[in-house]
């Protein structure tokens, strides 16, 4: 009787936090696991696990990405795709420079649609194969100085609904996976922050609510979100979005609860509590 061959799933942004705890995830689960990031050579600890390949990725550099695919066919195809890479930014609009506000787009949003675009000939010629995007609990609900970067996350929920309508029909999945708070360097390394005058008080006000220890002890261990992601990739269920947390789950069922209007407002509410009246024209 011949084995089964191992799955293979590629994984981007797998330095540090989640794209990390699930490669290793993975790889204890015996699949191959190409693990991809801007400096492979920095990486120590994912090399020496079995099964598991390191390949240099930039998802901002479109030809790179076409490359990364191409090796990852070629060294015996993939069945799933986590697309993982993102980074935070926070701050006033006004204080976001268009470069910032370029970065975060290329990487957050055209980065996973590049990504993908890359992989759909592969899956499309074998008639199956997954998706997995990892969104956030920021693309089912906001809070304030995070414009941007929910941009990018809303986007990713749209397009990723969207997708699974289009890919579905050619045998291939789409899953979206929607983390909470994680006790990673989300805050510190991988953090734009833009910061403008006319905003500085109200801005470290919200800040320091979003960091404050008290709030990150309610937020979930990478390996915690890795197991959710292990989940859809392995369920075989016909589902596509997986809220991941006890606070993203608490979260959105309050916004569900609530209604729009009334969730705003309570969020207006929590960060700038006596100065929360609003404007409206």
């Amino acid at each position: 009787m011949t084995a089964q061959r191992p799955k293979t799933i590629f994984i981007t942004g797998s330095s540090s936090g989640l794209g990390r705890a699930a490669a290793k995830l993975f790889a204890s689960h015996e699949w191959k696991v190409i693990a991809t990031m801007r400096n492979p050579e920095r990486e120590a600890e994912l090399a020496t696990l079995p099964g598991v390949a390191l390949f240099p990725l930039d998802i901002t550099d479109r030809a790179q990405i076409e490359q990364a695919a191409t090796r990852a066919v070629a060294a015996g195809g993939v069945d799933v795709v986590f697309n993982n890479a993102g980074y935070g930014m926070s701050g006033p609009l006004e204080g976001l420079t268009d470069e910032q506000m370029l970065r975060m787009v290329n990487t957050n949003l055209l980065g996973t649609i590049r990504t993908t675009k890359a992989f759909i000939p592969h899956f499309r010629e074998k008639k199956t194969g997954l998706f997995i995007n990892t969104t956030s609990i920021g693309g089912l609900i906001t809070v304030p100085f995070n414009s941007l970067y929910h941009a990018t996350k809303w986007a990713l929920e749209g397009w990723s609904e969207s997708m699974a309508f289009e890919l579905n029909q050619l045998g291939i999945g789409m899953k979206i996976v929607e983390p909470g708070g994680m006790k990673t360097d989300f805050f510190t390394r991988s953090l734009d922050v833009g910061r403008h005058p006319a905003y500085d008080a109200l801005l470290d006000s919200v800040m320091g609510a979003i960091t404050d220890p008290r709030q990150m002890e309610t937020y979930s261990a990478p390996e915690q979100i890795a197991e959710v992601v292990y989940e859809a990739a392995t369920d075989g269920k016909d589902q596509l979005r997986y809220v991941a947390g006890a606070d993203a789950k608490a979260t959105y069922a309050m916004r569900l609860q609530l209604g729009d209007e009334a969730f705003c407002r309570a969020i207006r509410q929590q960060f700038f509590g006596k100065h929360a009246e609003t404007v409206s024209s």
